[in-house]
């Protein structure tokens, strides 16, 4: 089954100690843990002049940044042609990936929630991911 924008919802909200906010200027935000220690993980970017589509020369309206664990995680899903992510200056060093709301379908949900997944545990403390993926392996996924 192909991915949709409205799977990242489900996805996130299936993961533990997870919670809509804002970040970055109010930007909806999935964050882990809930409270005010919770980072990031999936962003809802506003349109900006660090990315533009290069079909229009308009920024992107429909992009969402998603945490990656490493800098090879980030090359993994950029340079994979197959795959719809990519990159901007704006994002050197910073362990995250851009994908277009509207590009979601070129990939299948269970990819999508495996990257989801990746970049909730990138970002949630570490006894919680230990415990997530200790009851994933015992659940038989």
């Amino acid at each position: 089954m192909k991915a949709t924008p409205a799977d990242i919802a489900l996805i996130c909200d299936e993961l533990p100690e997870v919670e809509l906010g804002t970040s970055w200027g109010g930007r909806p935000t999935y964050k882990v843990p809930r409270g005010p220690k919770g980072k990031g993980f999936v962003i809802y970017r506003a349109p900006g002049k660090t990315a533009i589509d290069p079909s229009n020369g308009e920024p992107f309206t429909d992009l969402l940044v998603i945490s990656v664990a490493d800098e090879d995680a980030k090359l993994a899903l950029v340079q994979d042609d197959r795959l719809p992510f990519f990159t901007i200056d704006h994002f050197s060093g910073y362990n995250a990936v851009l994908v277009q709301l509207s590009r979601l379908g070129e990939i299948d949900r269970d990819q999508l929630a495996e990257i989801l997944a990746e970049a909730w545990a990138a970002k949630a403390p570490k006894k919680l991911v230990d415990e997530y993926f200790a009851h994933d392996r015992t659940a038989g996924r």
